[in-house]
């Protein structure tokens, strides 16, 4: 299927690794140009060969910055200030009991995980009205509606992600241009996949025993009852900063596997 993005200019914060760089290999796929993001040097390089080797003519590009703070913001904006395709994918968690969280790690988990995207999206936007083109998502969590007692702190950043990009949305009225954010499920993202190997090594029990005591215990309600392929995630983000998604607009859409129990 012709996604009908080819050149389209497209961001993804937090895209070396995990959901953001599959969603570059599908982005580089449908002939976009892609700008990939993270604070590493030589993860981005092993993230640009990593594309170049399955498509070799991918237009591909990365920029090195900390989102974290608004000088990180400003200058990955200096070295791209237009783009037509915005995935605000940065994000973080940490698994922490509420008493223990202090204050400071409250404001750096909604820097990275809500701000980055906010300052992002501030720049761009009225570019992308003017062009009356463009897609604005930003990747949440299902810990936005169900709020994981283990990591309070990071499931109200998911519930900031989705009220932003729905507000966004109300201000391209008439344009062709939309906000959207995805909920996504437990999937085998990078960070997910070394926090449950390091659990299973503690425990004495195979990566499989974790995964199938996760879903039983913590996620009883996923339909999928396994992690979901970063793949498959991507396949909704890509959908979503298409020109084929044109009619979804301000919704908060789900990748989740169906761990959240409603209809709507």
């Amino acid at each position: 299927m012709d996604l009908k993005i080819k050149n389209k200019i497209a961001l993804i914060t937090g895209s070396t690794q995990g959901i953001g760089l599959a969603t570059a290999m599908k982005l580089c796929e449908e002939g976009a140009k892609v700008v990939i993001n993270g604070k590493n040097k030589e993860k981005l390089k092993k993230a640009i060969l990593k594309i170049k080797k399955k498509f070799p003519e991918a237009k591909i590009e990365g920029i090195v910055a900390d989102l974290k703070s608004l000088e990180g913001c400003n200058h990955l904006i200096s070295k791209i200030p237009h783009i037509d395709i915005l995935i605000n994918n940065l994000g973080v968690f940490e698994p922490k009991e509420f008493k223990d969280i202090t204050e400071k790690e409250w404001i750096d988990m909604f820097n990275i995980n809500v701000m980055s995207g906010v300052r992002l999206s501030q720049h761009y936007l009225s570019k992308m009205v003017n062009q009356n083109w463009g897609r604005i998502i930003f990747i949440s969590s299902e810990s936005a509606l169900q709020i994981p007692k283990e990591m309070i702190h990071y499931g109200m950043t998911k519930t900031a992600q989705i009220s932003v990009a729905r507000g966004i949305a109300e201000l391209t009225k008439g344009t062709n241009v939309t906000s959207n954010s995805i909920i996504v499920g437990p999937s085998n993202s990078e960070g997910v996949s070394e926090f449950m190997e390091e659990l299973a090594n503690s425990q004495n029990k195979s990566f499989k025993e974790i995964e199938k005591e996760f879903f039983e215990e913590i996620r009883p309600t996923s339909l999928l009852q396994r992690f979901t392929n970063v793949e498959e995630v991507s396949n909704m983000i890509v959908y979503t900063a298409s020109s084929l998604s044109s009619a979804t607009n301000g919704a908060a859409l789900r990748a989740d596997a169906g761990v959240i129990q409603s209809a709507v």
